[in-house]
């Protein structure tokens, strides 16, 4: 497995932190990369020196980090936009995951946000929201929401293939959305007109909820993983039942697939990922 992880060079960052309490299929590579953007020192070359400095030596105690713990690792330094930088080198390096940080304070927040925001958008692989984690627990806590689609279906199997600690407890969500809620222009004329049709609607959205949660759980369960029971299929707006659902049980990670189905589901679950990766508590891996 090849993972990018994208550091801020301005100052220490958690994603080599969270790379090393993560557990790693065997033979995994890391390539910590980090990005002097020229455009806030346009024209002062001494500046964009001294920032050049501070990556190498930011990336080179990722290094440091990873190398003590076993890893093979090797760093990366460029220069330009941040955005395009980490998302080409991931793409011709061929990467299978980039974690990058989310938010800091005041500038970096909106900086950093803003690269982090970009990469989740065009990145060609899988991609991790990391934010900083409180000390490790006994208990790894993993969320992952599925719609049954293709690539939930992909997210399901990434999941699995990782050699999670003894323990590790995951919760499979399933959301069915309110199609009153909405669409209510849409749906009070077929309450009016043909109330059945909703009724099928709705029913076959549980359907497809509860087959998506057995599925994942056969296929987690079979790599000898831990599947938490619990009201799997709940009814609500998917963004906001996924964060809450994160937030109240604990989620250490939330793990789901980068868009949802097609049609009138693809404009209701289209922004989920995305708007999970923006405002979860907690770190966030969008895969594709």
């Amino acid at each position: 497995m090849k993972v990018l992880l994208a550091i801020d060079p301005s100052h220490a960052s958690p994603v080599a932190d969270s790379a090393i309490m993560r557990p790693w299929p065997e033979g995994t590579v890391f390539c910590t990369m980090s990005v002097v953007d020229t455009r806030l020192w346009e024209g002062m070359p001494t500046l964009v020196e001294d920032a050049r400095r501070q990556a190498e030596r930011v990336v080179q105690a990722a290094i440091d980090k990873l190398t003590s713990c076993g890893y093979r690792a090797f760093t990366e330094i460029a220069t330009g936009s941040p955005k395009k930088e980490i998302t080409e080198y991931a793409k011709n390096w061929n990467a299978d995951l980039i974690m990058v940080g989310s938010h800091h304070r005041s500038l970096d927040r909106f900086l950093l946000g803003s690269v982090a925001h970009a990469i989740l958008h065009s990145a060609a692989c899988s991609v991790e929201i990391v934010r900083p984690t409180p000390p490790p627990s006994a208990t790894t806590k993993l969320l992952l929401a599925t719609d049954g689609s293709d690539c939930s279906a992909y997210a399901v199997d990434f999941l699995a293939s990782r050699p999670w600690p003894a323990g590790t407890q995951i919760r499979i969500l399933s959301v069915i959305p309110f199609v009153a809620a909405s669409f209510p222009s849409f749906a009070s004329a077929f309450i009016t007109t043909a109330p059945e049709f909703l009724d099928e609607i709705c029913r076959q959205a549980q359907s497809r909820a509860r087959k998506a949660v057995a599925d994942a759980q056969a296929t987690l369960e079979g790599n000898g993983l831990k599947v938490c029971t619990c009201e799997a299929t709940p009814e609500g707006e998917p963004r906001a039942v996924i964060l809450d659902d994160a937030k109240s049980w604990g989620a250490d990670l939330i793990v789901l697939g980068s868009h949802g189905r097609h049609g009138v589901e693809r404009i209701l679950l289209g922004g989920v990922s995305e708007a999970v990766a923006s405002h979860a508590n907690c770190s966030v891996e969008v895969v594709r």
